[in-house]
This record gives C-alpha cells, structure tokens and sequence, in this order.
C-alpha cells in the first residue's frame, strides 16, 4: 500500500499524501530499530563519531568560497560554515555561486596544499574502522535486509516503463483489493519551451486560469513533473491530444498518461530516496551498510550493481527523482574514499553510455548524472588510479571522438551545422578530459607509462580530426556570400587550450614520456603534411635563388586553416626538450625536411583573426605558431628561412629585381607595401620573442611581468582589466599578484571609477614597440603615450629596442638571421627605396621596422662583443656586412650609409630621433671592435659618445626653449603697449566714469543712516529689510538669447521633475494612501509618510522654446519603441537638452519686487498681535458667513470683518498670459504627480497641492508645512467679491512676523511636550535665564530647566535653519554669514533669532504674549490627541526629527552572502536557494523574480520588490541584489536600472555579478553618494541617465522583480 495521489493546482503538498507517507515511513524505521524510533535516533546519536568530510550538497544558487592559496584547482570549494572556520578566510578566496549538486571539500586532504579541516571537521576517528560495527545489537541486520528490499524497490519503480500496470509482484499485492481505471496525464520538463509557452498551452488544453497554469509551470519546473489531469483513459487521452493540436508552430508539450498506481508508487519511491538519505546521514555504519548493498552485484546474473542500474537510467528520471537519487550518492558513496574509489570504477566503466546518453537528454546536464565526473576526475589519487588500471584517458577521448563523429567529413571535423543544445553538451566532456589531468604524476611506473601514451595516442587522433579544419581559401573577384560560423571551433579551442597545456605538463615530468610523445606527435603531424601535399593537385615545384644561395619549395595555393593543434602540442614538446636538455637525443631525429615541414605548419592567418591574438586562445595558437616558426628557423639555414619566408608572402620577385616593374598599378604596390610591412613585422617576432620558457632563458614571472609592463604602456589599467588582458592557466590564475608591486604603483580610486596600475618609471626601458601581443591600435596609443612621456621629461623622443634576454642554446642559432646575406639585402632594399623614390614604394611603418630590425642586430653584435675574450671569438658580423657596399652596382650603397641619408628625407621627420639613436648604435659596436683596449675602456668610450650625444640633444633643446620663452616675452610687451595706447586715445571715457563713481559715493554717504536700517538683515517685523529690484538677466539654453525677468514680459522657465517621496518618513513598510480623489492634502501626518517633491537641475530656457522642444520630442518619438526611451510621454516627460536629466514640469521664474517699510515703523505699536489676531479672526469668521449668505448685521463680534484692510492693501501683481500659463502648466503637475489623479484645473485641491510641494522640498532640509502653507496662503485673506486686493508690504510683513511667531511658539510646545520622558541628573552651578524662563513654562513636570532648554535649542534650530531658507527665497531679505560659516551650534542659533526678531531666550515669546498664549495654550493641551499622548496611549514624533536613512551595511560582503545563504523565504514551502535582494530602506529580506514573493497590487501581479517598493517607498525601491553585488534602483513600475553596490575589492573595483569573485568590502563613501543620491532624489535621474547611456532593443519588465 502507498497513498494515493490527488490532482490538485496548490503548490502545497496534499496532507492526505503527506499523512500516508509519514506512517509508511514510520513503521519502517520501528522495524529497522526494533523499538521506538526516537530511541533508536538517540542511541544512534550517542554512537555517531564526527565525519571528517563535510560533504554538504549544494544547492542551486548557494554561496561558495574557494581559496586561491591553497586549493589544489578551482573546483575545490567549501560551503559558508565551513569557510567561517577555517584558515581560509584570511587568505586570498573567491566568492561564487554555485550551479547546483556538487559539495563541499572540506577534510578532503586531496583538494587542498593547507589547511584541509575547518574546526568542525578535524580528524577524529580513522577511516578504516568498522563503523557498522558500532550499530546497536540486531539493527545492523535488520538494516541490511530492509535496504535490500527498499533498492529493489527503487530500482523497479523508478525505471519502470510500462504506464499501464504495476510488476509481478506489486500486481499480487493489489488483486485482492478493487481494481481502479483511473489514470493520469502528467506533464514532464523540458528545457526546450520556454515559460509562457508552457502557461499558454496549459491555458488551452486544460481551460484553467492564468493562476493555475502559473501554479502548474512552476511545480514542473521545481520537481520535473506534474498531474495536470485526473481521470478515465480517453479523457486522458483527449487532454494530451489537446496539447498536441496547440503547438503549431513548436514541438508538443511532453505529455504522458500513466496509471494511478504507477504514479503513486513512483512518488513514494521518491520521498524514499530522501529518506534513505537522511537515515544513512545518522550513522557512518548505516552508511556503510548501504553502499555495500548498493555497490554489490546480483548473484548469478549479468545484471550490473543496483547503482549502476540506476545511474544508467538516469536519463529515463524525472527531475525530482534525480535530484534526490544524485544527493544520495553525494552522502554515501562519495563520503569514503573506498568507495568512491569503487564507484569511479563503475562510473568510468559505463561512461561512454552515460555520455552519449546525455547528449540526447532534454533536461539540464546539471541534474544529470554525467555531471558527478567532477566529483571523481579532480581527486588526483583517483585520476591516476583510473588512468593506469582502468583506461580512463582512453575511454574519455574515444568518447569525445564518437560524440563528434557524425561531424566527421573527410576525417576533418565540420562544425557548421550542429545544433547549439548537442553541441554545448559535446564540449562539457572535454572538461572531463581536462578533470582527470589536473594533477600530474609525481612517480611514473612503466605501466603508467604506457597507459598515458596510449591514451595520448588516442588524443592525437581526436587533434587530428581538427587539424586544418574549416579551412578558408583567398576569393577572387566577390565577396563571401554567406559567412561561416566560426565561434563553435573556437570554443572548441578553449576547452583544448588547457588539455593542451596538461598534456604538455604530463609528458614534461617524465623524459622518457616525453621523448615518445614528441616522437608519436611528430609522426601524426608528418602524416597531416603528407596528405595534405599528396591532395593537392596544384602543387609546384620550384627552386629559390638569391645572394648566391638556392632551395627547393613546393608552391602552391592550398587552403589555410587556423585550427592546428598538432603543430602547437609539437612546439610546446619542442619547448619542453629544449628546457630539460633533452632535445639533443632528438638531433638525428629532427631532420631537415622535418623543420621544412615545422616551417610550413607555422604559417597559419597571422594578424587575420581577432580571436587568434586574444589573450583567451593565443597562448596556445598564435604564440605556439610563433615558436613553431622559431623551430624552423633554428633548424635551417638562416637566408634558407628568409627566402622560403619572402616567397610565403609572395614578395620574393621584389627582391630579385633591380626596380619595381612599372606596369604595376598603385594598388598592387599598396599590396606589397602591406605585406612587406607584415614580413618586417614577422622577422621582429621570430627573432626578438624569446620570453618563452624553453626557447629563451626567462622564467613564468618574467613572461607576466613583460605582458604587464606593455600593457601599462597602453595606458593605466585597472585590476580587472589586466586579468583579462593576461592569459589564465588550467587554475584560471594569471600570476600576475606575484609580479604587479615590481613594475606598478596603484592609484586608488574616487567617488567614481576604479582604481588603477601606473606603470613605474624604470621599466619604460623594457618598453618593446613592436611587442608581438599589441594588435595595431594598441600599438599606436603606447607608441603614442610614450612619445609623450619622453616629451614630457624633455629627452629623446626614440622608441629603440630592449635588449632581449638570450636564447637556449638550441634556439641560438635564431640571431644568424639578422646577419645574413639575405637579411641584408632586405635591408637595402627598403632603405634604397626610401632614399631613391618619392613615397609610392614604401612606407613610414616600414622604415621604421627596417631600423628596429637594424638596432636589433647591433644590439646582438655589441652583447657579444663584450662578452667574448677575443674579436676573433665572434663571428656575429653585422656591422662588417651593414657598411659594405654588397653590390657592383655604380649607385650601390651600404646600409650604414643608407641610413644616414634617411635623416635627409623629409617625410621621416618624426622619426629623426630613431634614425639618430641607430647611428649611435653603429658608432658604438665600431668603437669596440676597434678598440684592442680593455673591454671597461671599451665601455666607457661608448658611455661618454653617448653622455656627449645626450648633451649636445640637451643643449639644443634648452636653446630652443630660450628662444620661445623670449618669443613670449616680445607678445606680451606688445600686447601691453597697446593696451597704453587705448587707454590714452579714449582717456575722457575714462574721466567721465571716475566723476560717476565720485557722486555714487558721496551719495552712498548722505544716506549712510537710511541704508542702516534698509540692510538690518531682519526678515520680519518692521525692521524688516529692504529688498532692491534686482535685474535678473537670463541666457536660454535652446536659442542662447538672453532675456531680462520680468513679470510683464515672455516666461523663462526652469526644468523640473515633480515626484512623491518617502524620504522623511520613519515608519517604513507600510502602504501609503494619500492619493485619489478623495484624499485631503491640506494637513500632512505628522510622520511625514509621503509628501510631493519638486527638483530642477537648473538649466533655463525660453517658455515658447520650451514648449517648441518638447513638440519635437512628442513627434519624434512617438513610434518609437518604449524599450528604446528613458523617459514616457504619457506622463508628460522629457530630457533636459543639456544635462539629459529626467524631467516633468517646468517652473517660470519670477522677479523679487522690490519693498522698504522704513515710513511704517510706528505702525507695530498700534498693530499688537492680540489686535492682529483679533482682525483676522473676525475675516474668517466674516468670510465664512459671507459663503453661506448670512446677514453680517447679525454679527455678536463687534469687530468690522473688513478691519484686517486698515493696515494697507494694494491690488494684486499683475502676470503675463505667458507666465499664468506656465505657473498653471507646474501647478498642474504637481497636482497630477501628487495625487496620481488626472489633471483637473478646477480642483480646489491644487494650491493646496503646490504650498504643500513647496513644503515639502524645504522640509527635506528641515522646516515644517504649516509654516509654508500659512504664509502663501495667507493673502487669500485679503480677497474681495468685485475687487482683487493683497497685503502691503506693511501688512505683509506683520502678517508673516505674527504667524512665524505662533507657529514657532507651537513648536516649542510640541519639542517640550516629546522631551520631557526622561529627566537627567541635576547640574552643578547657577542655571541660566533660558533654564529658569523653561521652569516657568514647564507643561506638566518639574525637570531641569537647563535640559528644557537644550531640548527646545536643539529641537528647534533646524526648524529656523530652514525657515531662514524659505523667507530668504519669498522675501529677497540676505541672511547673515554667520548662518553659512560658522559651524558651532550657539553661533548659528543667535544669528536665526536676530534673522526672525526672535529673542534668543525663547521663552520671551510666552512672557511678552503671556495674556494671548495662556487661552490658546489651554486649548492646545486640552484637545484629545494631546491628553490620549499624555496618558501613553500614543506615540509623538520627537524632534529634532531623526533624519531617515539608508540601512546599515556590514563591511565584509561575506557577511551579506552568508545571510542570503541562511535566509528562508516565509511564503515558499520548500527550502530552495531564492534570488533573495534586501530593501535598503528597512532591511527586509524578498525573493526577486520568484513566484513566492509576487503580489497582486491595484489589479497587476508585481514581483517581491515591486510590490515591496509600493508600500515602502510608494513605487521608489533601492534593493541590494546580494548574489550579483548590483543595487537595483526601482521607480514605478515599469521603470529601473541597475548601479554597482558600494562594495569595492582590494583594487578597487566593483565586481557586478561577482564574475571575479574577490573578496569586497565596504567603501563609506559610495555608499554616502547612494544615500545623498536618494535624499537628493535624484533616484529617477539616475534610472533615466543610466537607460539613456544603455540603449537596449527589448523592453525589460520591470514589474517582476
């Protein structure tokens, strides 16, 4: 009996089915202890010793950390615990995530150089113990018996085929039981249809709702299969007939109908796998037991072992069940070495059906069981144990041959019409071939011998097959008409970059292996050549004749291929014999025909293909092609080399002719200008690359620290960007940590960028122009750069050679080339050229490459001149052979001389200082060969030629300077001169300024005393300041014409974005709704949950351009694709035309008008606050009834309601139609963006929307809305039916003094009301007059009048900071320095009290309007709310008010990633790795793009951080992404971008994705620009700037996240 399984859409487990299971389970774990199995648990515990293997399987997306000090290779990881307590953590790690299925090294003595244990699992117990047993008495049998039955189970089950019945013997169980018909249609997994696809189809076949096809997809995907339907046979059957018919235009859906029994059964045998899984986790004798019985073969039958059985059907398995099959191997059998050992043996012996089986598999390879050889093959105790007792390295390499035999043609693989999914799968098992050689042997045996050349043997004919494949053959009069595929052979020749590599290294540790490698390589390839010459019909042959020398070549016009693996593993074993010295037990083997045949295989498409040179495949293609030349040329005859060179470039007719044939036309000149530009270049390279191990006397660390010095030379680089500039070996390591602190200083980075390597200035002489890894732009710009530092340092501005290291002796003969005949006549031919024709025959390039080649020579001679005892000792000539004449001819001329003409022709002007430097050269090498004197005199000649040379190249650079210095000298007298004479031809126009001057000043004397009260810096009250109308002039960013501001005249308008902010809020989480139609916005909570923000960048423009530009903008893009916009114009947006940033509005600007209340002085005695409060109490009320039409007459309130107009009014300021439009265009904005409301101008919601904007923008610097709002609104006061009126400027400024003065007195109520919770100890000393007024005023307590004071002093002063911001702006009235300059608090407190009249003893204000506040403050504590806070029934805001801010971040980032590790999220109910992101508001932890996390929101289904920013930020979300290090920046919910996380390696780079994976921490300074990004609001912008940078050709939604 197993419980039956029900259809059903939840994403939830039935319970039904869970209950069953349980007790099934249950009953057998009281048999196998024979009691209670909580007891037996308990027993087994106290019995259960520590594993020394931690063993942890990985999960999809789970964090892993690899050390790269001590891992053996990449692969060898730990998990987050494991990690934490060990010594890596203080070494160099990476931090990865992981695919999903491998496990955890730690114990793993193999994986590690130190450090093997992390403090959990130290060696405890020895491995070869018996743990069975240590199993309590009986149950040890009685586990033995129970496992067998439940594999047999297993086994029959999972791999049973048959959907319509049971086997023989579950058939039995169920006769006596009623027969059920009913049957299943289940829905499988694929990797082949995509998500939408899958719900689409559902949605037809099933008639479902979108949710339950969603719930069906997702459940498919997480186990691989799902019911989808419950019923009788033929409804089955019409269901999947249904699926069938929906996919036209794709493959059906896989769908199969299965028998209940048969599903039932099948998901029982599943949940038993893990529960196999967690009792054999209890005790390593439980283990044990299973993994004998598991490894063990059938009795008498052929049968493999039940494991094998498994795993040989693991293709037939549905996702779920491989994923807990493959689990369970990781816990058993991969927890011991012996029976790891055992299971590699049977893993590699049906590899080859594994892997072939795989190919064809629909599901992804990391749940498939092939994946597992990873776990195997990196062990190198059992590599080796494979490779030499069970042909592992055959049987992998035979396996890669039969997976890419049916892309066989001709014996040459074709890989242009393979399918992407088999071809992908077919390169993953070349990992396998580069797993199993990781580690070489340290101890080779005869037998290991054999093995590994046998399946070397066998690797060569898999390089066989890619030896020059794909060829490409020079077309002749068109174009390619279609253009090969050639990415999959490249990727093709990464993988085998480091087999290659590995290969090489095996058979390098043992002479023996590598002297019969060489020999069977050498063999292959002679075979490739052969039948490459014996096919080609067109084949010549021809001999070569030139100074006196001849050879025979085959001529011919065969195919080129780039893919030569063989010719380059024969140049790195040549390489290899060179280094070791073995390469002279191969002289008679290595012939001459032989280094013919190396020279031919040399030649691949140099300088053609990008990716030939790329630092990913060159070491092992264009380097190696280099070498192999480098080979050819050591084993030839030097002018041999050169002419079979010449004729490969076709050039060699050039150099047997007197004069270049006439009848040639100019692009065929061109042509052989190019090619012999490529020849000089390639000569360069044969004899100048020598930082190869084994061809010159250099080591690794040299080779990275000559690629880094050239890369520096480009320009400064950061980290990032010269690993991957440099090559990686098989440990993905570029060495170039060992090397950067010898030859670079780092910089460290700002608030932006990176920060980066400059190189040091000493090894600029290591600086090789021609370094055969620059591709020709890299080499402009270091060619570039340096002229520029040599310019700079005001020295010789020559780029000359290095002087190269040596080479091995086998590699000596190399130099000769630069001393042969035909070298020579090289030589003179180019420079004959140069010096004779007018510029159609060469090039500046090519003369230039001629004396590089030329001081390469000298430099070659000269080293050994000085280290030979004798001249006769050298038999290096090339300063003999450069100075004679070498030809009969009557114009003939030497080289030597030739250069020195070079120096006469014009058009090698920029190349004087290189053709100099190279006569030195000459002088040098002249004067030692002359001198018979001691080599140190020699030396010293030649330093003081040189010392002499430089001087004289000084002098005459300083006299050049002279010479311009007084050049400059002679301008400016010349420009002064002038100037004198302007002065006196226009001297009365000088005179009348001086006499305007004069009366300004006496006039600014006269009224001394009127302007000491006009610049009082009061903003209030009547010593308030005068304001002058200050003429604002105005330049517009579209047209450029300026404009004066005035309120009569054309708008000028500033841009604006207009958006809603959370930024004040404390309370984070929850859902804001202060938006509608039925939201009132005329008072703010006091919590500040989301108010309306307006920003500007500042940029100015006309009103009628403005709305020109943004016409433009509207029919410009209007049929456009949304993906390709940063900004929508359903909303009104556009970009500023000059900084790009977002915008929505526009604001006009306006004049300040000019005001002097000098003459109302006596108007405050009469004006008193209980009279001003008493008048404009009886304007409201008076208002208020003349709304509702009442009899005024009917008043009780003797004051005239009309009495507020005594003190002044004046008619309103009039506007132009041009400034009306736009202040209602901003108006508007602010009401459709605030409200989120369509756009209605009759709304009388809309300046209570706008005072509240303005508010608010003040308010995120610190003031408070009521204050704004009062003050902008107050003048509606003044309003008449017939007759439009407003304040005076004596009216106004008693209105604001009034108001500030009540609204602040307000406040300090509020600040003593929230401070008094907790009183501190008594202060020594005399209180001040402040704390003694604070006692008086003391609400409900009797604290500290000192604390009450210090509260009100410090709560208040942001509120007067900001108020000072708003009036300065309203009024025009300037503030004091000391607001600006001053940092200490009691400094700026004074100067904002005598900025607002305000006594800076505070309390002043309740004793002067004592008789006024003392009422109004007893309604103020009476009223409701304030009791109910009194009695603790509430909260209050506290002031100051505690500025929000972004979460607090830990340094390390590890921290962040072992917190996503732990992190399970509440909605799911499995316990899957999720994509979980952090809100940097509150620190909520969600699942992005995850079915648990999404939410219904106003009728749409948002993501977990869409729905999240709605009610945290109302639609602004700044989300950490912890796994890829990228903060997500969300506005809405269709716009977003992402920006690196303030989080910085030890270079100083961010590293999105964690691509690199280096160790990050903290930088306090981008995560301060993040958060002043945010209180800025400045979020939008930098979403808008950012998809405006990265234009992208899909839309991406947004909304899922």
């Amino acid at each position: 009996y197993v419980p039956s399984i029900r259809c059903v859409v939840s994403v939830a487990k039935c319970p039904e089915e869970e209950q069953g299971h349980q007790m099934l389970l249950r009953t057998m774990e009281w048999f196998l202890f024979g009691e209670a199995p909580e007891d037996g648990f308990a027993k087994l515990q106290e019995n259960k010793s520590s594993s020394q293997l931690c063993g942890r399987v990985f999960k999809g997306g789970e964090t892993t950390y690899s050390c790269r000090d001590c891992a053996i290779d990449p692969t060898c990881v730990l998990c987050m615990d494991c990690f934490q307590s060990s010594v890596h953590r203080n070494h160099r790690y990476k931090m990865n995530c992981s695919y999903g299925g491998g496990l955890c090294d730690c114990g793993d003595v193999e994986a590690w150089k130190t450090g093997p244990f992390c403090t959990k699992h130290e060696p405890g117990l020895s491995e070869d113990i018996n743990h069975a047993s240590q199993i309590p008495a009986g149950v040890a049998e009685r586990a033995q018996h129970l496992f067998d039955i439940i594999f047999r189970y297993l086994v029959d089950m999972l791999i049973w085929t048959e959907n319509k019945g049971l086997p023989l013997e579950l058939q039995f169980i169920f006769l006596s039981r009623e027969k059920t018909d009913s049957y299943f249609c289940m829905l499988f997994n694929d990797e082949d249809h995509s998500v939408d696809h899958v719900i689409h189809s559902l949605q037809k076949s099933l008639g479902c709702s979108t949710k339950e096809a969603e719930n069906y997809t997702w459940m498919v995907d997480k186990e691989g299969r799902r019911v989808i339907k419950h019923g009788t046979l033929q409804s089955c059957q019409e269901t999947k007939q249904e699926n069938n018919t929906n996919s036209v235009f794709q493959s059906p859906l896989r769908v199969e109908i299965l028998h209940s029994t048969i599903v039932s059964h099948q998901t029982f045998a599943c949940r038993l796998l893990s529960w196999l899984n967690h009792m054999i986790g209890y005790s390593a004798g439980l283990r044990q037991i299973f993994c004998d019985l598991a490894l063990q073969q059938v009795p008498a039958s052929d049968q493999p072992c039940f494991i094998s059985r498994l795993m040989l059907s693991d293709v037939k398995l549905w996702k779920g069940a491989r994923k807990a099959f493959h689990e369970l191997i990781v816990c058993s059998l991969l927890m011991e070495a012996e029976y790891k050992r055992l299971f590699a043996i049977e893993f590699i012996k049906h590899y080859k059906q594994l892997q072939l089986e795989s190919v064809e598999d629909d599901q992804d390879r990391n749940i498939s069981v092939t994946a597992l050889s990873v776990q195997i093959f990196t062990v190198p105790t059992l590599a080796r144990h494979l490779i030499e007792e069970h042909d592992a390295l055959k049987i992998i390499t035979e396996t890669i041959i039969e997976l890419w035999s049916e892309h066989m043609e001709n014996g040459k693989l074709n890989f242009q019409t393979q399918s992407q999914h088999k071809y992908f799968r077919n390169e993953v098992v070349l990992n396998d071939l580069k797993y199993v050689l990781i580690s070489k042997p340290p101890l080779w045996t005869d037998r290991r011998r054999d093995r590994f050349l046998e399946g070397f043997n066998i690797f060569l004919r898999l390089l066989k097959s890619i030896q020059g494949m794909e060829p490409v053959c020079r077309q002749f009069g068109q174009h390619v008409e279609i253009e090969p595929d050639w990415e999959p052979a490249f990727t093709v020749q990464m993988f085998l970059k480091f087999i290659l590599l590995m290969m090489q290294e095996w058979c390098a540790s043992d002479e023996q292996v590598l002297l019969r490698a060489y020999k069977e390589c050498h063999s292959v390839l002679s075979q490739c050549s052969n039948e490459l010459i014996h096919c080609n019909t067109k084949k010549q042959s021809a001999t070569l004749n030139l100074c006196g020398h001849s050879v025979s070549c085959v001529v011919s016009r065969e195919p080129i291929s780039i893919h030569l693996p063989l010719s380059r593993l024969l140049a790195g074993l040549h390489a290899h014999l060179s280094r070791s010295g073995a390469i002279d037990k191969l002289e008679q083997y290595v012939s001459l025909n032989s280094s013919y045949m190396l020279l031919r295989n040399g030649f691949s498409l140099v300088n053609q293909v990008f990716c030939y040179r790329s630092a990913k495949w060159r070491e092992e293609m264009f380097d190696k092609d280099i070498v192999m030349l480098q080979i050819g040329a050591s084993l030839m005859d030097p002018n041999h080399f050169l002419m079979l060179v010449l004729n490969k470039f076709e050039l060699f007719e050039d150099f047997t002719k007197h004069s270049i044939p006439k009848s040639k036309v100019s692009d065929e000149i061109k042509q052989n200008v190019s090619l012999l530009e490529e020849f000089l270049h390639l000569i360069i390279m044969v004899v100048g690359e020598r930082h190869v191990p084994g061809i010159g006397r250099v080591t690794k660390e040299e080779v990275t620290m000559r690629e880094v010095i050239h890369l520096l030379s480009i320009e400064s680089m950061a980290h990032s960007s010269l690993v991957k500039a440099l090559p990686e070996n098989e440990s993905n390591e570029t060495g170039l940590e060992k090397v950067i602190h010898e030859v670079a200083t780092f910089k460290k980075p700002g608030l932006s960028g990176h920060g980066v390597y400059e190189l040091k200035p000493e090894c600029l002489k290591e600086f090789n122009l021609y370094f055969y890894h620059y591709d020709k732009s890299q080499q402009t710009k270091a060619e570039d750069e340096q002229k520029k530092r040599k310019k700079q340092a005001n020295s010789n501005e020559a780029l000359p050679p290095p002087v190269p290291p040596q080479f091995v002796p086998a590699f000596a003969k190399i130099t000769s080339i630069l001393n042969c005949d035909v070298f020579m006549l090289i030589l003179r031919t180019v420079c004959q050229q140069a010096v004779s024709s007018k510029g159609q025959l060469w090039s500046e390039a090519m003369i230039q490459k001629a004396l590089h080649l030329i001081c390469m020579a000298l430099q070659e001679e000269h080293r050994q001149l000085k280290e030979a005892a004798a001249e006769e000792e050298v038999s290096f000539d090339a300063y003999l052979k450069a100075t004679r004449i070498g030809s009969s001819a009557v114009n003939a001329q030497s080289v030597l001389s030739l250069v020195e003409h070079l120096k006469r022709v014009p058009q090698l002007n920029a190349h004087k200082d290189m053709i100099l430097w190279t006569l030195q050269m000459f002088d040098a090498v002249k004067k030692l060969r002359e001198k018979s004197s001691p080599f140190s005199a020699a030396r010293a000649e030649i330093q003081r030629t040189d010392e002499a040379v430089q001087d004289k190249d000084k002098a005459e650079r300083k006299r050049k300077a002279e010479a311009a210095k007084l050049h400059r000298q002679k301008i400016m007298a010349q420009m002064s001169a002038m100037q004198k004479n302007f002065i006196e031809s226009n001297k009365h126009l000088y005179e009348k300024a001086t006499e305007v001057l004069g009366h300004g000043a006496g006039a600014t004397e006269e009224d001394s005393s009127t302007t000491a009260v006009e610049d009082s810096g009061v903003a209030l009250g009547p010593k308030q300041g005068a304001v002058a109308a200050e003429k604002i002039i105005l330049t517009c960013i579209l047209c450029q014409e300026e404009q004066e501001v005035r309120v009569d005249g054309m708008a000028m308008v500033l841009t604006a974005c207009v958006q809603r902010s959370t930024a004040l809020t404390q309370n984070t989480c929850q859902v804001v709704r202060n938006t509608g139609e039925n939201c009132d916005p005329l008072f703010m909570h006091p919590d500040l949950g989301c108010g309306t923000h307006a920003g500007s960048c500042g940029h100015v423009m006309h009103a009628s351009c403005w709305q020109k530009y943004f016409e433009a903008v509207q029919n410009s893009t209007r049929h456009r694709l949304h993906a390709d916009l940063s900004f929508h114009l359903d909303n009104v947006e556009y970009l500023c035309p000059l900084c790009k940033s977002l915008c929505n509005a526009v604001i006009p600007v306006l004049p300040l008008q000019a005001h002097s209340l000098n003459r109302y002085a006596q108007v405050s005695q009469l004006l008193t606050l209980p009279k001003w409060l008493e008048n404009v109490l009886a304007r409201i009320t008076g208002l208020n009834i003349s709304h509702t039409q009442e009899n005024p007459a009917s008043w009780k309130n003797p004051v005239e309601f009309r009495s507020i107009l005594s003190f002044g009014v004046q008619p309103p300021l009039k506007f132009s139609d041009s400034i009306v439009k736009m202040l209602m265009l901003f108006a508007m904005a602010v009401h459709r963006e605030g409200l989120k409301v369509s756009t209605n101008e009759a709304d009388v919601r809309v300046p209570v929307m706008v005072w509240g904007a303005c508010a608010f923008t003040i308010q995120s610097i610190g003031t408070q809305q009521p204050l704004v709002s009062s003050v902008l609104a107050f003048p509606s006061l003044y309003w008449e039916e017939t007759v439009e009126l407003q304040p005076s400027d004596i009216s106004s400024t008693f209105n604001n003094l009034y108001l500030f003065h009540l609204i602040t007195m307000a406040h300090i109520v509020q600040i003593l009301f929230t401070s008094t919770s907790d009183f501190p100890m008594e202060q020594d000393g005399e209180e001040s007059e402040e704390a003694q007024s604070a006692v008086k005023l003391a609400l409900e307590s009797k604290p500290h009048g000192w604390y009450l004071w210090n509260c009100v002093k410090c709560g208040i002063t942001p509120f007067l900071r900001s108020s000072a911001l708003f009036f300065n702006y309203l009024l025009g009235v300037i503030t004091f320095s000391e607001l600006y300059t001053t940092n200490a608090l009691e400094g700026q407190f004074e100067a904002l009290c005598y900025y607002f009249a305000l006594p800076s003893n505070l309390f002043k204000l309740f004793e002067e309007y004592e008789d006024t506040m003392s009422p109004l403050l007893q309604r103020w504590c009476s009223d409701s709310s304030v009791q109910s806070f009194l009695r603790g029934e509430r909260t209050a805001i506290r002031f100051p008010r505690e500025r929000k801010q972004l979460m607090e971040l830990p340094e390390d980032y590890s921290c962040l990633l072992n917190q996503d590790s732990r992190y399970r999220c509440p909605h799911s109910t499995d316990d899957e790795t999720r994509n979980a992101v952090l809100c940097m508001f509150c620190g909520t932890m969600i699942c992005s793009q995850s079915q648990c996390c999404q939410q219904q929101v106003d009728g749409k289904k948002l993501g977990g951080c869409s729905a999240h920013a709605v009610k945290c930020g109302s639609g602004l979300g700044i989300f950490l992404r912890i796994k890829e290090c990228q903060v997500l920046l969300l506005a809405g919910k269709n716009r977003g971008c992402f920006v690196p996380a303030p989080y910085l390696d030890d270079y100083g780079e961010t590293d999105q994705l964690l691509k690199r994976g280096n160790p990050l921490h903290l930088c306090p300074d981008r995560y301060r620009k993040l958060q002043q990004m945010w209180r800025q609001h400045r979020i939008l912008e930098e979403i808008a700037r950012n998809q405006d940078a990265n234009h992208m050709a899909f839309a991406v939604d947004w909304h899922e996240f």
